[in-house]
């Protein structure tokens, strides 16, 4: 009973930390307002985004391997502090002394660094309370939970910021972080002292500092480059080169450190094994194949089907709630059916789903099977199919690792989806603006009336996006086939999986 109130106390602050990644969603027009800028200029906002994104990419490999040397429970105690200190600063930014865009930016970037570090801790604190199938199942309860709060976060952020309008309103949101934040991290220490861990292990005896300060800093400029700030004008990062050369040059560093150290901040012997590699592949091609519903879904309704912002926001909700439903479930199934079947099939259905998508129609909205809509459905798959695999990735891993590692593992399965995900965005507005000027060309309007005219050149860019749209559909399932013959390869049967 002790270890199930732990792990719901460690998921729930790494709930809590997952709502505050995308509760800037909605928040952007008010905070842009409070602090002076145009909405207009909406990509001035980006470092809002990528601040939160950095701080979590970068603290993800550093402080997963730290709680390897001090422990669980501290490291998670420190990454909730982390984040109730950033989400003050993010609260008072643009108030008094406070300089308004960088003290907010600062803000999210130490939420970031904070909540990425809840991710691996919370992860190889379910791995170090379970074993066996259990552990399975507690992993996907735990991946549930971050993928609900990511979920939710942008509804949640609108909700409260509405219903707490006089009492500061977006402010009001990251305010209420801090006592949030203390419950659970008060809760986690004062349950953890009686808690015996399932595999406690010896504790790694130290970390490569530099080295995690290397790949920390390579990755952040590696965020930093691949964020689209302008992608109405723009494909790339207007500093993509410097950003671009100066993680290359980092990270080039770090796998130097890397050859040359006895004891480097990820064991060769993990690097070198075949399921690490396939499992490292394979959460590039999902959070890259990921972006493509989180991004392209709601512009297809603002675009292709007429719908308006908050339509077309809904329109992805059925996949949205398939992903954290997924994640249970997946759990559950890969303790039972093994990580390579579960995984392998997961994601195969979500290639499925997509390839049904790059058949949609302008019209696809109206296509029903029974009382739900034909598009709803394949969403919910998809989210399904995403859902199912992160349990078995993450089992697999751990799988391979001591439990001394299993925090430096789990940061690296999730590190691996988060930047195929900034990948994925990046190459996905690139091949998107090329294809829809190519697919659009120069269109000849001969209507002799010119609101017959503007009709006639609506009906075109529709088009040129529904025909960008499925394209895009097609790759992402490509991509998702592509993964689960990796995972069928990469990873050993069901009768040694999951540390059996």
């Amino acid at each position: 009973m002790r270890k199930s109130v732990l792990l719901a106390l460690a998921g729930a602050g790494l709930f809590v930390a997952a709502l505050d990644a995308y509760v800037v969603v909605t928040l952007l027009p008010a905070m842009m307002g409070d602090l002076g800028l145009s909405i207009e200029r909406f990509e001035q906002a980006t470092p809002i985004v990528t601040g939160f994104l950095a701080g979590y990419v970068v603290a993800m490999p550093l402080l997963g391997a730290y709680s390897d040397v001090r422990g669980r429970i501290p490291i998670y105690a420190a990454c909730v502090a982390a984040f109730a200190f950033g989400s003050i600063i993010t609260a008072t930014s643009g108030l008094w002394m406070f300089a308004g865009l960088p003290w907010l930016v600062a803000g999210r970037f130490v939420q970031g660094l904070g909540g990425g570090g809840l991710v691996p801790v919370s992860l190889a604190l379910a791995a170090d309370l379970y074993r066996d199938r259990s552990r399975t199942f507690a992993l996907g309860a735990v991946a549930g939970l971050q993928e609900a709060g990511s979920v939710l976060g942008p509804v949640y952020g609108a909700t409260l910021a509405a219903a707490a309008a006089m009492t500061g309103g977006w402010r009001f949101v990251f305010w209420l972080n801090v006592p949030l934040a203390a419950i659970c991290g008060a809760g986690l220490v004062a349950s953890g002292r009686t808690a015996k861990p399932a595999a406690p292990g010896v504790r790694r005896s130290f970390v490569d500092w530099p080295g995690a300060a290397l790949l920390g800093a390579g990755l952040g400029a590696l965020v930093l480059a691949l964020y689209p700030d302008d992608p109405e004008h723009r494909a790339i990062n207007a500093l993509f080169l410097p950003a671009f050369a100066g993680a290359v040059i980092l990270l080039a560093a770090y796998a130097w450190r890397q050859s040359r150290n006895l004891e480097p901040l990820i064991p060769r012997e993990l690097l070198r094994t075949r399921a690490f590699a396939g499992v490292a592949t394979a959460n590039v091609l999902i959070g890259a194949a990921l972006m493509v519903a989180l991004v392209d879904v709601p512009l297809l309704g603002r675009l292709v089907f007429n719908l308006d912002q908050l339509a077309s926001g809904l329109l992805l909700t059925q996949f949205l709630v398939g992903v954290p439903v997924g994640a249970v479930v997946g759990g559950r199934l890969a303790g039972r059916f093994g990580d390579r079947a579960t995984g392998a099939m997961g994601i195969a259905l979500s290639g499925l789903a997509f390839l049904q998508m790059s058949g949609w129609s302008s019209s696809e909205l109206s296509l029903r099977i029974g009382p739900l809509r034909q598009a709803d459905i394949a969403l919910a798959i998809c989210g399904l199919g995403f859902g199912f695999v992160i349990a078995p990735l993450t089992s697999a891993v751990l799988a391979l690792t001591r439990a001394q590692s299993h925090g430096l593992a789990t940061s690296l399965v999730v590190l691996a989806r988060t930047m195929g995900m900034l990948i994925g965005l990046s190459a996905l507005t690139a091949f998107g603006l090329y294809r829809f000027h190519q697919i659009l060309g120069t269109p000849v309007l001969t209507d002799p009336d010119i609101g017959d005219r503007v009709k006639h050149l609506e009906r075109l860019v529709a088009a040129a996006f529904l025909q960008e749209y499925r394209e895009i559909f097609l790759i992402a399932a490509a991509m998702c086939l592509l993964t689960a013959a990796v995972i069928a390869f990469a990873l050993r049967p069901p009768r040694t999986s999951g540390g059996t």
